[in-house]
């Protein structure tokens, strides 16, 4: 008989995605010019030329069998000690190649993160707003998600909130910063205070509490800020990592957990990790790809366009009334909309072809993402036609 549980999940589809295919359909019908679509987070821009180049490189330059040959099942040595430099110089850790393991994208970093310090029925926090397919990637473990409540002001942490749901059946926290929905970083403040929390609340219980610091919009920063790197404030870090927002190169799902060494167990994580892999049929990310990427770990494709985009759609949005959080990050906003129910907003933005995400699914109810990651040129157009929608669906502006 077919599985029960994958079943139903048939019925409980990513809206992200379901919105993504309406307007690659709609498209077809219409020109894709004239569809605004910010449902999906699939960067904007090309990889850097120096990726293509190493991909060359290494079809050119290296024995066909090693390269394409299976690697270790924790990874390909050079690789790993390539990533670990990188992180230490940059961030001022001392990782070694044994904390590092390479993945298939970031959802392959947390799927072995997660499985690696929880046993079924352990609770994990998560941060309201987040990204809904932490549920799926929690609870397919036996562990189970618990939802801290967002604080809309800013979206960073409702410590009293915390306070309350970090009990003793906690075994990791989950964290996303920059965030995916809200652009929200977490500051320096921010991560010393919830390390103090959960150092405190490890002595009180007697036993770690591990933190997943789920990093893939690390570089996509604004202001001429950088994103505080989570594991330099708190020891039982492991940190998930992709480098499809960084590289550009989501289709090649390459990312790692780095294993602070200072966490308990830090010798047995990764190899804990190879062992899970055989689980799940994981079995490493593609050789050619963990070389290309291990050439590159100082670059980035040309993120500019990013804040670019989100100036635009702020001010827009802002002048137009929404209540909005700025975001310090990634190529999302998250605005609030104008009415209680975010998917009757949305499907009414439909109807203007602007595709925009309901926030329900992401623990923000009357809110909705906007995905800037478009070209700059569509984001412009997109500006008049926004304020069309607001000005004839909401004429006295908002509806509560």
């Amino acid at each position: 008989m077919i599985n029960q549980t994958y079943l139903a999940m048939l019925s409980h589809k990513s809206v992200i995605r379901e919105l993504s295919e309406y307007a690659t359909a709609r498209a077809a019908e219409i020109g894709n010019d004239n569809v605004f679509d910010f449902s999906l987070g699939n960067p904007s821009v090309p990889a850097p030329e120096s990726f293509r180049a190493s991909l060359l490189g290494l079809l050119d330059g290296m024995d066909p069998v090693r390269l394409h040959g299976y690697s270790p099942s924790l990874g390909i040595p050079e690789v790993k000690e390539k990533v670990a430099a990188s992180l230490n110089r940059r961030f001022g850790m001392d990782y070694r190649a044994e904390h590092i393991f390479p993945t298939s994208g970031a959802a392959g970093a947390l799927a072995h993160a997660v499985r690696a310090v929880t046993e079924p029925g352990d609770t994990v926090l998560v941060f309201a707003p987040y990204f809904p397919e932490y549920n799926p990637y929690i609870e397919g473990t036996g562990a189970h998600i618990r939802v801290v409540p967002a604080k809309t002001e800013d979206f960073q942490i409702d410590f009293e909130r915390l306070s309350e749901y970090l009990t003793e059946d906690v075994a990791a926290v989950l964290i996303n910063s920059p965030n995916n929905p809200s652009g929200a970083v977490y500051s320096e403040a921010t991560l010393r205070r919830l390390a103090e929390m959960m150092e405190s609340r490890e002595r009180e219980f007697g036993h770690a509490i591990f933190l997943i610091s789920d990093e893939p919009y690390r570089e996509i920063c604004f202001d001429g800020k950088t994103v505080p790197y989570t594991a330099k404030f708190y020891d039982n870090t492991l940190t998930c990592y992709s480098f499809s927002k960084s590289l550009s190169i989501p289709g090649e799902r390459i990312g790692y957990v780095a294993v602070s060494p200072r966490c308990e167990s830090a010798a047995q994580l990764v190899p804990v990790m190879g062992q899970i892999s055989r689980g799940i049929g994981h079995n490493c990310p593609a050789s050619l790809i963990m070389r290309a990427m291990a050439d590159n770990l100082d670059q980035t494709a040309d993120l500019s366009v990013y804040e670019t985009n989100m100036n635009l759609l702020y001010n827009k949005f802002k002048e137009l009334g929404f209540s909005v959080v700025r975001p310090g990050g990634t190529f999302y906003l998250f605005p609030k909309a104008l009415e209680r129910d975010s998917a009757a907003f949305c499907r009414k933005a439909l109807k203007y072809d602007l595709v925009f995400v309901p926030g329900d699914g992401f623990g923000g109810p009357g809110y909705f993402r906007v995905a800037y990651c478009l070209d700059t040129e569509k984001v412009r157009r997109s500006l008049p036609v926004i304020e069309r929608f607001v000005r004839e669906e909401y004429p006295d502006g908002s509806a509560f």
